[in-house]
This record gives C-alpha cells, structure tokens and sequence, in this order.
C-alpha cells in the first residue's frame, strides 16, 4: 500500500487453517523530515537481529536511519527474511 509519496507499507493477507484472519501489517517505510523511519517488528524477532540494527532501533518497533549504507541494507533485508520466516512459522502464511 502506498498512502502518499513518503510513505510505503508492506500488508500480507495471511492465512491460517479453519479461514482467512485480517490482514497483518508487515513492514513500512516513512520519509520523515530528518530521517527514514523503517517500522517493523512482527512478532518476537528481536534477539534474531543484527546488534548493528538493533542499534537504530527507537522504541518497539521503529528503526531510523539518515543515511543507508550498503552494510545497513543487509541487515534490514535480513530482517525482512527473519520476519518473514516468523509468518511462515505460525502458519500466517
């Protein structure tokens, strides 16, 4: 879904045995004045992340960046894949 310009979010229709649940938010990524906000944080995946991202993180679920280097890429790609294995895992997906 993209709401405007600034703002980009992941939403999956997961599903699970017995019907359809609602849709689950995944991810988003906001440009906001100074920074980029990268939420995300679906389920208990803290301790799989990188101690490089987890740097970044602000509160729960927010990471912000002013500058993305290929480095950092990595780690939030990887983090993407982590959450998505923790969906696949309780059979959202």
């Amino acid at each position: 879904m993209v709401r405007n310009k600034r703002d980009y979010h992941l939403i999956l229709e997961p599903s699970q045995a017995g019907g359809k649940q609602k849709d689950k938010w995944f991810a988003s990524i906001i440009r906001q004045k100074d920074s980029v906000g990268f939420y995300f944080m679906p389920g208990d995946v803290k301790k799989r992340l990188s101690p490089e991202l987890l740097k970044h993180l602000d509160g729960k679920s927010c990471f912000h960046f002013k500058t993305l280097t290929p480095a950092m890429k990595k780690h939030v790609e990887a983090a993407l894949k982590v959450g998505l294995e923790t969906y696949r895992e309780k059979k959202w997906l």
